[in-house]
């Protein structure tokens, strides 16, 4: 009997799930048996006993597809991730690798890759799609040349927590009844990120966010 990989759907559009099951459940080895909306019931939903293998969309509503991932690592660093883009985009290639990603799968041609993307990452195997692999390569390059190592994360998980919402158009109020934080406390990180981050106002941290798949553009 074929042992079937237990999978985690996670996709803020109903029809998009839909559609995805119907691929991954069509597969004698493959199942869906959970789904989420968002990413905070992804990490929810994220149990080590029951899934084998989460897939994420990068863009979600309460936490994007790689704050979930990085939760999902830290409390389950056996189970397998896959991030789903609609963006063919270097930057969130390299997050969803710093967040425990073992691949990257675009939207537009998930019909075509996921089946195989999943197979790889239960193999333990990395799966990229093709312009990812040239800008891994080229990135590689480079930071040999130059004598560098890939650098952390600039802000910590709170300070992505609070620049989502930020951009998302919270108030410093709504942020702090949010997170269950005072206003001052709000404000502090802000500041905070405004200087790691070179930046001044709002608007630079909202297109601060969109690069980075905080939110959707």
């Amino acid at each position: 009997m074929i042992q079937r990989t237990r999978i985690l759907l996670a996709d803020d559009h109903a029809l998009v799930r839909q559609g995805l099951r119907l691929i991954l459940d069509a597969e004698p080895d493959l199942v869906v048996v959970a789904e989420a909306a968002d990413g905070a019931a992804a990490v929810d939903a994220a149990d080590p006993d029951e899934v084998d293998l989460a897939i994420l969309d990068i863009a979600m509503p309460r936490k994007t597809g790689l704050q979930a991932a990085r939760e999902i690592s830290r409390r389950a660093p056996d189970m397998r991730i896959l991030i789903l883009s609609m963006y063919e985009n270097e930057q969130y290639f390299f997050e969803a690798l710093k967040a425990g990603a073992s691949g990257y799968v675009l939207k537009s041609v998930a019909d075509q890759d996921l089946i195989e993307a999943c197979r790889a990452a239960m193999r333990g195997e990395p799966f990229l799609y093709p312009g990812a692999i040239t800008a891994l390569i080229r990135d590689y390059l480079q930071r040999e040349r130059q004598g560098k190592r890939i650098p952390e994360a600039i802000l910590t998980p709170r300070e992505e927590e609070i620049v989502k919402l930020i951009a998302e158009g919270n108030s410093a109020k709504e942020i702090a009844d949010a997170l269950v934080i005072s206003v001052k406390t709000v404000d502090r990180h802000r500041a905070n990120i405004l200087q790691k981050l070179g930046m001044r106002d709002r608007l630079e941290l909202t297109r601060y966010a969109i690069r980075t798949g905080l939110v959707e553009p």
